[in-house]
């Protein structure tokens, strides 16, 4: 069974969903991830020897296409208040 990450991305916990758009190039899930989403959906994906889960290319595009569509999160900067004058 394939991911299908998008019909189930309701389903997935905003650290889960933060992490696939973190990283919309992984085509092979780590195993950690693919537990992940399997406890969050139920849904129980093709994995190989290492239970790694390949994504489709649907899945990938989708991905891609959130990782765009989400903003980059601020970088926070602070700046001395107080000014050094000549003396």
């Amino acid at each position: 069974m394939e991911m299908n990450i998008r019909d189930h991305w309701d389903s997935l916990s905003p650290e889960t969903r933060q992490w696939l758009t973190e990283n919309p190039g992984c085509v092979v899930l780590p195993r950690t991830i693919t537990e992940t989403i399997h406890q969050e959906t139920g849904i129980t994906a093709h994995s190989d020897q290492h239970d790694q889960a390949s994504l489709s290319p649907e899945d990938l595009d989708f991905l891609r296409a959130r990782a765009e569509a989400t903003p980059a999160p601020l970088e926070h900067r602070f700046f001395d208040a107080i000014q050094q004058g000549e003396g």
